[in-house]
């Protein structure tokens, strides 16, 4: 039976990552394995999980070695868990591992397992390289040779150009266009400031400069390589400052370094598990996970990017029979601050509303003092597959703070597609 015969409750324990470092620095020589094995091992420690069995470890990486096709099952059996648990790995570029987690806590609802990890990594430093297309053939016509002559004829094509390595592209391979390069077109559509998207920078870096300051992150991350904390904060950045970096993405554009999020390194991990095996094991639960959404646009065509979002969010809001305003934290992954300006004038916009979302009226405003209070990922930084697992273990311990409550998770991701979820005490 896949279905249980009664639905739980997706009890949410809590979340270890390592630090969010800027990549090709302090986390260069990391591989994806060992960054992600050290937030699971943060997770073990700290929940006394050593030899335990849990019912199943989520985890992905965008940027992966073929070497890594076994990449969370590996990092397992590193972890200190027992050998016994499986892991499988998922990928959904930037809402990877809050996907995982939405499909773990499926699991855990329907009685299936009892406890999870989701988790992600990513290093935009160790990136896979590779070759032409046309050396890679001559590589495997040799070696479909049976005899010498035959593995030897195929060399007789080889070209010095052959070795010239390709890099891993951040472009989408329909349009040729990078992230930003569509983000700064959603930005002429939407007709978002500069002004306002550096003003929103400003705020992520103030924001989580003083979540490490106030200790926030000390029992949420846990030290790698000699690193502490996130260090792409700019507790000395300024309006000014900002207003001085030229465009990254078009001569007249608005989307800069500093309003964009970094090329970054790292990995979290959050514990899943029904109530039962939690209270079992003496472990408080934080937050529960309660819906999920996904939705996908045309950006070739008809819509911007990264705006996926702003369909899967009303969606999933009609499912939980909530609005817009019926929550007290928003969790909005800034993959560029222009993205999120995008995304709340849409919801504001009656036109888009009616037209894009088939709704009578317009979503409306959040109150921007709930938004991504300790900080978002323009501040914090971006390792792509772990952006979801970092947000789901901040929002929890958010609301357990609070004595209770609810939020909102909403990423973009590349391929125009979005992922959000609803937490709630």
């Amino acid at each position: 039976m896949l279905v249980g015969s009664s639905i739980r409750r997706v009890a949410i324990i809590g979340g270890t990552r390592i630090p969010f470092a800027r990549s090709m620095g302090v986390f260069a020589e990391a591989s994806n394995q060992e960054m992600l094995t050290a937030s699971l091992k943060g997770l073990v420690e700290k929940f006394n999980l050593r030899g335990e069995v849990l019912g199943d470890v989520g985890a992905g990486a965008v940027l992966k070695h073929s070497k890594d096709f076994n990449l969370t099952r590996e990092s397992v059996l590193d972890s200190g868990l027992a050998p016994e648990t499986p892991a499988f790995d998922l990928q959904r570029a930037c809402g990877t591992s809050l996907d995982t987690a939405i499909v773990l806590g499926l699991k855990i609802a329907v009685g299936q397992i009892d406890s999870a990890i989701a988790a992600g990594v990513d290093t935009a430093s160790d990136v896979p390289i590779v070759y032409p297309t046309s050396y890679r053939k001559l590589l495997l016509r040799s070696a479909r040779g049976k005899s010498l002559g035959e593995r030897l004829s195929p060399w007789s094509s080889f070209r010095p150009s052959f070795l010239k390595p390709q890099l891993p592209g951040v472009s989408e391979p329909r349009t040729g266009m990078s992230m930003g390069q569509h983000c700064e077109k959603m930005a002429q559509t939407w007709q978002i400031p500069r002004a306002d998207q550096d003003q929103l920078a400003f705020e992520s870096h103030r924001k989580a400069g003083a979540a490490w300051d106030e200790g926030f992150y000390d029992d949420l991350v846990v030290p790698f390589r000699g690193l502490k904390q996130d260090n792409n904060i700019r507790r000395d950045t300024s309006i000014e400052k900002l207003a001085k970096l030229k465009p990254s993405f078009a001569a007249n554009g608005t989307l800069t370094a500093g309003n964009s999020t970094p090329m970054t390194d790292g990995s979290a991990a959050v514990l899943l598990a029904s109530e039962e095996w939690a209270k079992a094991r003496g472990l408080p639960v934080l937050a529960y996970l309660t819906y999920g959404k996904y939705a996908a646009v045309d950006f070739v065509q008809k819509e911007g990017l990264l705006m996926a979002p702003a369909y899967a969010v009303p969606r999933m809001l009609a499912d939980a029979k909530l609005t817009l305003q019926d929550f007290d934290i928003y969790e909005i992954h800034e993959a560029f601050e222009a993205q999120v300006l995008c995304t709340l004038k849409a919801w504001e916009s009656a036109e888009f509303c009616r037209d894009r979302l088939g709704l009578s009226a317009p979503l409306g405003s959040i109150d921007r003092s709930k938004m991504n209070l300790k900080g978002g990922s323009v501040a914090i930084g971006h390792p792509f597959a772990a952006t979801g697992a970092r947000i789901i273990a901040t929002l929890a311990k958010q609301l357990a703070q609070r004595g209770g409550g609810r939020g909102l998770i909403s990423v973009c991701t590349a391929g125009g597609m979005g992922v959000t979820a609803i937490i709630e005490r």
